[in-house]
């Protein structure tokens, strides 16, 4: 998942993407309210967090404008204000979610994974296809009672996948959720790490689970509860 933070307060900022990155995220960083709106309008993310107390552009104000532009995912508001009004204002501007400061930043990983199963339709941290579960809380991926173990970018890809099952993602869209600007979209590593996955998780092709749609890009199949 790639996550977009806004927050000025560099040591914080530093502080929690690198938590994030750590729970295997994807961040990209801004540090005041107008390059995080640049931002916001030219990258894919999952889930932004965004503080209120912004300069150039306040928090609240970037949020109402992402939100008349039609950019719809969650938004989480980091506030040192902790009175029930500001946090009104807060939702009322777009906001999914608050944070008051200072915070527990496993807090900010359990909110973050609460509102990505949200507006993927899934209630519980546990995410079931077929013979195949992933658990965003412990990142412990199984095939039945078999654990298989994923590298940091092979975990990103299938949890992405399993969030959306029955979805077409082609490489560039996949590369926008799992990396952050600086990379490559040219690149072909899309392919290797669905080649390791395929592997890892189904080597005798028995499921399918990975399909390849010419031209278009990627699709995981939804499988029977029972497969």
């Amino acid at each position: 998942m790639r996550l977009l933070l806004v927050e000025d307060d560099l040591a914080l900022q530093a502080n929690i993407k690198q938590h994030l990155i750590d729970a295997q995220y994807t961040v990209d960083v801004a540090s005041d309210g107008e390059e995080g709106l640049f931002q916001a309008q030219e990258y894919q993310y999952d889930v932004a967090i965004i503080d209120v107390g912004l300069p150039k552009l306040d928090g609240l104000s970037l949020i109402s404008k992402l939100r008349e532009q039609d950019i719809s995912y969650p938004i989480i508001i980091l506030t040192a204000r902790d009175s029930w009004q500001d946090k009104v204002v807060g939702l009322d501007a777009g906001a999914d979610d608050y944070l008051s400061k200072p915070f527990q930043l496993e807090e900010l990983v359990a909110r973050i994974n609460a509102l990505i199963r949200r507006s993927a339709g899934k209630a519980s941290p546990v995410i079931q296809n077929g013979p195949f579960s992933i658990n965003t809380r412990s990142l412990e991926i199984k095939k039945s009672l078999q654990i298989i173990n994923l590298s940091g970018s092979e975990y990103k890809l299938f949890e992405y996948l399993m969030l959306h099952p029955g979805s077409v993602h082609s490489k560039s869209s996949l590369i926008e959720h799992i990396y952050d600007q600086d990379f490559d979209l040219d690149s072909n590593v899309i392919e290797v790490f669905i080649r390791r996955l395929r592997k890892k998780l189904d080597p005798d092709n028995q499921y399918q689970l990975i399909e390849t749609l010419r031209g278009q890009g990627y699709r995981l199949r939804q499988l029977d509860t029972d497969a």
